[in-house]
């Protein structure tokens, strides 16, 4: 954690860790390891909301825990972004991140995968594999997703790849 900023550390710090070592073929393992995703996912929640950095809704899509769909959103010059976010447990979790993808941005930044997957191979990727498996889906939305986000929306939205709703409703109202 040396090198990071006293905000990212002091937020990492206060997301549990996970200590079961399971993916999704792991039957019972299985089920432990998302109870304990769903309280690292609580406490990161709980602790956004205190801090009024509430910007991401998430939630299990499937009942076996391996869909997770949402919302998440950035505020940029007191605007709200907001976009679709799904990912998939792979079958090698917790060893490998999940992809996150924002489906909306598909081909809107070089910083993406075809299906709109983020890009974390460089910065979060290796992070995951040295703190795998204590990392899971809390640490991936704070130390992949957020990070991408606070980088890439301002420079979508200052180049015109993405505007604000508002902005889009009355361009198309002129129209």
């Amino acid at each position: 954690m040396e090198g990071w900023d006293p905000t990212t550390k002091s937020t990492l710090t206060q997301i549990p860790l996970l200590s079961v070592k399971a993916g999704p073929r792991d039957g019972g393992a299985w089920t432990q390891r998302l109870k304990e995703e769903y309280k690292a996912l609580i406490a990161y929640t709980s602790m956004n909301k205190s801090k009024d950095n509430d910007w991401f809704r998430i939630s299990s899509a499937n009942p076996e825990g391996t869909r997770w769909t949402g919302k998440c959103w950035y505020i940029h010059n007191l605007h709200k972004y907001e976009f679709d976010l799904q990912f998939d447990i792979p079958v090698t979790y917790p060893a490998t991140a999940p992809e996150l993808e924002l489906p909306q941005l598909d081909g809107k930044t070089q910083k993406m995968y075809r299906g709109g997957k983020i890009c974390l191979t460089v910065h979060f990727k290796p992070l995951w594999a040295k703190n795998s498996p204590r990392f899971g889906i809390a640490h991936a939305l704070c130390l992949g997703l957020a990070p991408w986000l606070a980088a890439e929306i301002p420079v979508l939205v200052d180049s015109g790849m993405i505007k604000h709703k508002d902005d889009a409703a009355s361009s198309n109202e002129t129209s």
